[in-house]
């Protein structure tokens, strides 16, 4: 699992450095092999292989009639790419990947579980800002989150 927000600077050539806390995982579950793509609000998912293609085995599944479905297929299979880490536990973001997501040099890495979210940071303070100002009813809320206690 990852998890936790990290500042990470992205270099001149376009590279972000990984944190030291997940590049032996990460090694490990797909020898470092990453998928990035990405994503509806405008920052990049980052996934390990093996996860990256379970999920493109369900999007490939989605009936490609369905103007929803085949959108999310061109977004994010369309856009994936593979980032190998390298040696010094960095990956190069493709130019039009940063373009999309807006990075600069500053950059938030979100872990999420099985994924990370790269976000430029001046994006995800607002974003994150403007979340936690959101007022959500228990009504709004999927069933499965209703009895979430957290």
């Amino acid at each position: 699992m990852f998890r936790g927000v990290t500042q990470i600077n992205l270099d001149a050539k376009g590279r972000i450095a990984f944190p030291s806390r997940y590049r032996e995982r990460l090694g490990a579950l797909c020898d470092g092999h990453l998928i990035v793509t990405v994503d509806r609000d405008h920052c990049l998912l980052i996934y390990p292989l093996p996860e990256w293609e379970d999920i493109e085995q369900k999007l490939v599944r989605l009936p490609s009639l369905n103007p929803t479905a085949r959108r999310l297929q061109r977004l994010l299979i369309g856009h994936a790419t593979e980032c190998p880490l390298d040696g010094n536990g960095r990956i190069l973001l493709p130019g039009p990947l940063r373009a999309f997501a807006g990075l600069e040099k500053r950059t938030v890495l979100i872990g999420q579980g099985n994924k990370f979210e790269l976000w430029d940071e001046d994006s995800w303070t607002t974003r994150r800002d403007e979340w936690l100002s959101e007022q959500t009813d228990a009504e709004e809320l999927p069933d499965d989150l209703q009895s979430l206690s957290l």
